[in-house]
């Protein structure tokens, strides 16, 4: 059973920045398209930004583009999301995600394994 633990997230004033963290167990990590999620209350669930397994592509939504970066460390099986310039409309749980899917995955039915979730919430 592969386990996700998200981490970084908190109380933030708008403009500033903050750095999720998302280590997963298992052997198989680099095996692994891993993307980052959001919801909102009263929201569906978005794809933020997604990185391919060995990290050479990535894809985010066009809300954090030039604001959020996704990375990913193998090595240490932990991927993260860094998140700059952050607005009150960026508040949501944050849900890291990996998906055994052959192909880049960008929706949440492609993806097989959560975390918990981290709550980031910006203060206008």
């Amino acid at each position: 059973q592969v386990q996700l633990v998200e981490s970084g997230g908190g109380l933030v004033q708008a403009g500033g920045s903050l750095r999720l963290s998302c280590t997963t167990s298992g052997r198989t990590f680099s095996s692994y398209h891993m993307g980052w999620f959001r919801q909102a209350p009263g929201k569906e669930r978005e794809s933020v930004a997604v990185i391919s397994a060995n990290g050479g592509y990535a894809y985010y939504v066009d809300s954090v583009k030039g604001r959020f970066t996704i990375s990913r460390d193998n090595a240490k099986n932990t991927v993260f999301l860094q998140m700059n310039s952050l607005k009150p409309e960026d508040t949501a749980v944050y849900y890291c995600a990996a998906s055994t899917s052959y192909s880049i995955a960008y929706y949440s039915y492609q993806y097989d394994y959560w975390g918990q979730g981290t709550q980031v919430t910006v203060s206008s």
